[in-house]
């Protein structure tokens, strides 16, 4: 088992590891840029280079980047559509110079045009992505709560779309459990866990899974609504969240926290209930390291 969260990127970009070392984190998920907007500054390759640099001595890997939201690659609105793709190549390309090992994308939006329609343009802009990029990063198709006209909700649709992808070998799984739950998947229970993991099996294959966002659910099973909420506070809870961190098929995996940011010890609260819950006795305790030990390093 390796255990993160996502971190703020303010400042100077290699802060981003600082703040992840200082949790605890063995691993990592961030934005490059400012997720809610189009405009993005270059990467300063020295930034970039100290990031490398700092995770490296931190023993912090893998590193994820996570796509920006306003990205739509299942957009039938042929502007937005072209500058998601152009946002998605810029975005790859930024993970790279960052040494990421990941880089996670939602399914976007089909806005109406019907999910058949919203899978094949998906698969579409991947297609003219990955040749345009020709990426060494995995890329990783984020399971949705299915609010509105998103896709993604189900395995079978996330199957779909890989299948139309040339470059499959460069595919795989993001599984947030809150946005399972959501959707109707009840992994709270150890047979609805049970059932999920034989899906994801059998739409995706059993080496299909790299990443797990863990946040429990403000909404109930089934509601399509995704609100993320502290570990063992929302209604997948403690006991749900025991299966899930100690179940032979999932216990060795990457955990990534997207959990509530409300306040300040809120990282550390939920990393140490994690740990409890796994069992996980033999996790490295990191201590921060002083700055000036990495100007020696």
């Amino acid at each position: 088992m390796r255990l993160g969260v996502h971190v703020s990127i303010s400042g100077k970009i290699y802060e981003a590891v600082e703040r992840a070392r200082g949790l605890g984190c063995e691993t990592m998920q961030i934005f490059s840029r400012n997720p809610r907007g189009w405009q993005a500054s270059k990467l300063n390759e020295v930034d970039a280079d100290e990031f490398k640099r700092r995770r490296k001595i931190f023993g912090i890997w893998p590193i994820t980047v996570h796509l920006p939201y306003l990205v739509n690659l299942a957009s039938p609105k042929k502007e937005l559509y072209r500058r998601s793709i152009q946002a998605f190549i810029e975005d790859i390309k930024r993970a790279e110079i960052l040494g990421a090992e990941y880089f996670v994308t939602h399914l976007g939006s089909h806005r109406g045009s019907g999910e058949l329609s919203g899978i094949k343009r998906f698969s579409q802009a991947l297609n003219i992505i990955i040749e345009e990029t020709n990426p060494k990063i995995k890329i990783l198709l984020e399971n949705t709560a299915g609010a509105g006209d998103s896709l993604g909700y189900n395995f079978r649709q996330i199957r779909d779309i890989i299948a139309r992808v040339k470059t499959k070998e460069l595919l795989g799984l993001c599984f947030d459990t809150c946005h399972a739950f959501a959707a109707g998947y009840n992994i709270a229970e150890k047979e609805g866990l049970n059932k999920t993991i034989q899906e994801i099996e059998k739409f995706l294959g059993k080496e299909s899974l790299w990443i797990i966002h863990l946040n429990d659910s403000k909404s109930s099973l089934g509601s399509r609504v995704d609100r993320h909420q502290h570990i063992g506070k929302g209604k997948i809870g403690k006991k749900g969240f025991r299966n899930i961190l100690t179940h032979t098929k999932l216990k060795d995996s990457i955990f990534i926290l997207e959990t509530p940011k409300d306040s300040p010890g809120a990282d550390k609260r939920n990393m140490t209930l994690v740990r409890r819950l796994a069992d996980f006795h033999t996790c490295r305790i990191f201590q921060p390291t002083r700055l000036t030990e990495l100007s020696t390093a």
